[in-house]
């Protein structure tokens, strides 16, 4: 990150592959993509959720959370920050964690040092065909986060988040400069003639626009097949990883097929005086906002 002028310059990046079902060939290839993102200036690069192995909440299978391994000493997370160390790279980390009884889809942040910055665990746990998480992961109790690594204050969300708006605007209001939101997301088993991949980035641009921040996706591509207790479950993740400005518009996209690094060069002082002069963040009534403290919609 550059500091010339008053420029405050930060690459950020998404990475978007096909996963297989072993954690090493899928850990050798978001390492060997990290490296080619920080070979083409990246300072953040975002690996996509639960890259491990495949997308198993296709399934309800008890022999699945032996995937989960407690954060402490995670092998995955302790070669990534050896990863990170020796690039000068900031990574969040997407893992099945084991929490002594529970279990969560949780993200670290680890710094350009190597340091482990923290901790976040997803929000929003989805329940529907192809996506059944809550039979493997309980809500986070963390809270929205935001951490701030050596290249900006980034705020971190992982997959269904992306369509709250609130969290996206409640990781701003804590500081948050750019918001990052690993993902895993695809076709509907139930219904092959619904394609999501649109909407799915409408939204988040939309977040990036409302409270003028660039946005980083990453989500990954390829066919997998799970076998369940109705008979084999298939989803085509579509990909479609991309960044976006501070106005929501797409700088930087991949499509739904092949694998990308991509990359883009933000101003935070520049969009930081952007954000201060639209007067989005100056004109918002919380005293009028009670209501989204309800399920329902009625006043309290």
């Amino acid at each position: 990150m550059a500091a010339v002028g008053g420029e405050r310059k930060v690459v950020a990046s998404a990475l978007q592959f096909a996963c297989t079902d072993d954690v090493k060939t899928n850990v050798d290839h978001a390492e060997r993509l990290v490296r080619e993102a920080h070979a083409k200036g990246a300072n953040i690069i975002l690996i996509q959720e639960l890259f491990e192995g495949y997308y198993f909440c296709q399934a309800q299978r008890q022999d699945y959370f032996q995937r989960a391994k407690p954060r402490k000493d995670h092998p995955t997370i302790l070669r990534m920050q050896n990863l990170a160390r020796e690039l000068g790279v900031v990574i969040p980390v997407s893992f099945f964690e084991e929490a002594n009884t529970a279990h969560y889809d949780s993200v670290v942040v680890i710094d350009a040092d190597g340091k482990d910055l923290g901790l976040y665990r997803k929000s929003h746990i989805p329940d529907g065909p192809g996506y059944q998480e809550k039979f493997y992961f309980s809500p986070g109790d963390t809270g929205f986060q935001v951490f701030e690594t050596k290249f900006a204050k980034i705020g971190l969300a992982i997959c269904w988040d992306q369509w709250f708006p609130e969290a996206a605007r409640a990781m701003v209001l804590m500081g948050a400069e750019i918001l990052f939101y690993p993902t895993a997301i695809g076709s509907e088993p139930q219904d092959s003639d619904l394609d999501s991949s649109q909407h799915w980035k409408r939204v988040m641009q939309g977040h990036a626009g409302a409270n003028i921040v660039p946005l980083v996706a990453s989500n990954r591509i390829g066919k997998e097949v799970i076998e369940t207790e109705h008979g084999p479950s298939q989803i085509t993740f579509y990909g479609n990883s991309f960044i976006a400005g501070p106005t929501g518009e797409i700088l930087s996209a991949a499509n739904d097929k092949d694998e990308a690094i991509l990359v883009y060069e933000f101003d935070l002082n520049e969009i930081k005086m952007k954000r201060k002069s639209w007067g989005v963040f100056r004109d918002r009534r919380p005293d009028l906002y009670k209501v989204l403290l309800t399920l329902d919609g009625s006043r309290i």
